[in-house]
This record gives structure tokens, C-alpha cells and sequence, in this order.
């Protein structure tokens, strides 16, 4: 009883998740989702590429069920998987990350919490694994890349949260005003001694 309940409880919340992340590109112009927002360049849709990447391997080569797509390089020093080349289209990754979708829910649905999973990239002695685990690990994933997607699309546009009806609904200046009282209470406690 409680194994169905934590599996569709799991996978309910990372179905929730990928969502978030799609609509952070909604609206936004293709330099916008392409272009490098931190110094490190993480930009909107190399997160949708890079977690594609992460559900189709994770859920697919970690439970001996391979991709039935060429899948691209991913952890590369160059960061290849989390940023999209010139010919790969917005369109294109999405459709990417949807099948990975589809492929992932089939795992998830056809195996129990409890089977067994091999991660090679996880170091010993943890490499032999559950279904429990991975769902866990790679919704963890999604949830810290939707928030970095979230804080990016506000960085763009001011829009945020997990669906586009949450959106924040302050205008500029009520956002403002916020911003300011926040500043103030940042300098005030930079300058008390430690």
C-alpha cells in the first residue's frame, strides 16, 4: 500500500516538475532561451536538454533498458549537454525531453520501488541502486533545475513560479518597494560587527 502510494506520490510531483521547467520557455524568443544567463552559461534550454539527457539515462541505461535514440554526450568538461547548438532546434529538445518522458514513465510504471538499478557514474559503493532511489535522485534533479529556471525567466521578464497562473501578479512598483526593504535590511546587517 504505501509502495503505491510513494511511487505515484513521486512520480506525480516529477511529472509537476517537468511541466514548471517547460513553461519557463513560453513567450521567450530564441536568443532568449539559448543565451547564457550566469557566468557559467546555464540558459533555459540547455536545462530542458540536460535533464532529457538525465531521464532517458537514468531511467533507461541504469535499468538495462537503453535508449531507442542516440542520446547526446552529457557530463563533458565543455558542458555540451546543457546548452543547445546552433541546429538544435527549441522544438527539437522538447520533443527530446518528451519522449524521454514517455520512455521514463514506462520504467517507472512497469518496475517495482524496488528493483534493482546499476549506476556506473556513482561512485562506490553506491553504484547498485532501487527504482526508489533514482526516482528520488532524479526528481531532485528536475526540482533544482525548474528553480534555476524559475529564477532565470524572472531575471528576464519578472515572471516566476511553478505554473504560469502563479506567476507573480506584483507590478513594478510593488516589486520595487519590496526589492528596496529587502536592500535595506541586507545593509543594515552587513554592517553589524560579527
Amino acid at each position: 500500500m504505501i509502495d503505491a502510494f510513494a511511487k505515484e506520490s513521486l512520480h506525480g510531483r516529477l511529472r509537476r516538475d517537468r511541466e514548471a521547467l517547460l513553461w519557463k520557455l513560453d513567450g521567450l524568443s530564441e536568443y532568449d532561451v539559448r543565451r547564457p544567463l550566469t557566468r557559467s552559461g546555464t540558459n533555459l534550454l540547455g536545462l530542458v536538454k540536460h535533464l532529457a539527457t538525465v531521464e532517458a539515462r537514468y531511467f533507461g541505461e541504469v535499468f538495462g533498458r537503453p535508449s531507442p535514440e542516440a542520446l547526446p554526450r552529457w557530463q563533458d568538461s565543455d558542458g555540451s549537454d546543457q546548452w543547445a547548438a546552433e541546429g538544435e532546434t527549441r522544438d527539437r529538445i522538447v520533443r527530446f525531453y518528451r519522449r524521454a518522458w514517455e520512455y521514463s514513465d514506462a520504467t517507472i510504471d512497469g518496475l517495482p520501488l524496488d528493483a534493482p538499478g546499476h549506476v556506473p557514474w556513482w561512485p562506490e559503493p553506491r553504484p547498485n541502486t532501487n527504482l526508489f532511489a533514482v526516482l528520488v535522485h532524479v526528481l531532485g534533479e528536475t526540482n533544482r533545475h525548474a528553480g534555476h529556471a524559475d529564477i532565470l525567466r524572472e531575471g528576464l521578464d519578472g515572471r516566476t513560479g511553478m505554473r504560469p497562473e502563479h506567476r507573480q501578479q506584483d507590478d513594478e512598483d510593488a516589486r520595487a518597494v519590496r526589492w528596496a526593504g529587502i536592500e535595506r535590511a541586507a545593509r543594515a546587517a552587513g554592517s553589524i560587527a560579527p
